[in-house]
């Protein structure tokens, strides 16, 4: 089957001497590993496509009996001219797309997540809001758009007692805000870079959603681009 998506490259790997997968967040099918041969030859035009972060425009070839698919034709559908600009771009942008390959499943599309996610990188690369608040807000829409749906009254999950949210000045108006509203939205940006941020409602917000997300996903403590990210948001 011959499918045409707008796709995200989340990861990518070496497969052979000449080869790579790329695994991609397609807004058809979800997310899918492409293998990508002959990109890791000099002069490849096919390497520069299947970068994370890579908004792409694809064509590729679905078989459901196989893991690995054919991409074939792919270009460009924009580029982040800033986000490989600066550092701290680069570690929310990376996080974004590791969150996102860690907590999906294979071939089980999510088109409002796949949007979120193109307007969320968007923001990273053009807006000067505060970033952390993008990153959290991104981190709850997977939460609710993936079935765990975030109640700040209810401090209880199944086998553990989740940190109270209430705890920093202005941590509970902070999360109230980024749950009420959508990204999409003309006036959210507008409405969230009104918020008043201390370093004591950064510890708080952070622990809170990420005790959330590793109740629910396993081995997220394991990406490298979310412990440097904890490490920026509450600095």
């Amino acid at each position: 089957m011959i499918i045409h998506s707008p796709t995200i490259v989340l990861r990518r790997f070496s497969y052979s001497d000449t080869s790579i997968i790329a695994r991609c967040f397609t807004r058809e099918m979800g997310k899918i590993s492409f293998i990508i041969r002959g990109a890791k030859r000099k002069k490849s035009p096919q390497s520069a496509f299947y970068e994370p972060m890579s908004y792409l425009d694809i064509v590729f070839s679905h078989n459901k009996r196989r893991d690995l698919h054919l991409v074939t034709k792919a270009s460009f559908a924009s580029t982040y001219l800033n986000i490989h600009k600066d550092l701290k771009r680069i570690a929310y942008g990376m996080a974004l797309v590791e969150l996102t390959e860690k907590t999906l499943i294979d071939e089980d599309p999510n088109k409002e997540l796949f949007d979120e996610l193109i307007t969320v990188l968007k923001i990273v690369d053009s807006e000067q809001t505060q970033l952390n608040l993008i990153y959290w807000y991104y981190q709850l829409r997977i939460l609710d758009l993936q079935g765990f749906k975030t109640d700040l009254s209810d401090q209880n999950l199944s086998g553990l007692i989740l940190p109270d949210p209430n705890q920093g000045p202005n941590s509970k108006n902070i999360l109230s805000t980024l749950l009420s509203g959508n990204i999409i939205e003309n006036d959210f940006i507008k409405r969230i870079e009104k918020l008043t941020v201390s370093l004591k409602d950064r510890k708080i917000i952070s622990k809170y959603i990420n005790t959330c997300l590793y109740y629910h996903f396993d081995g997220l403590s394991e990406l490298k681009s979310l412990r440097v990210l904890k490490a920026l948001v509450t600095a």
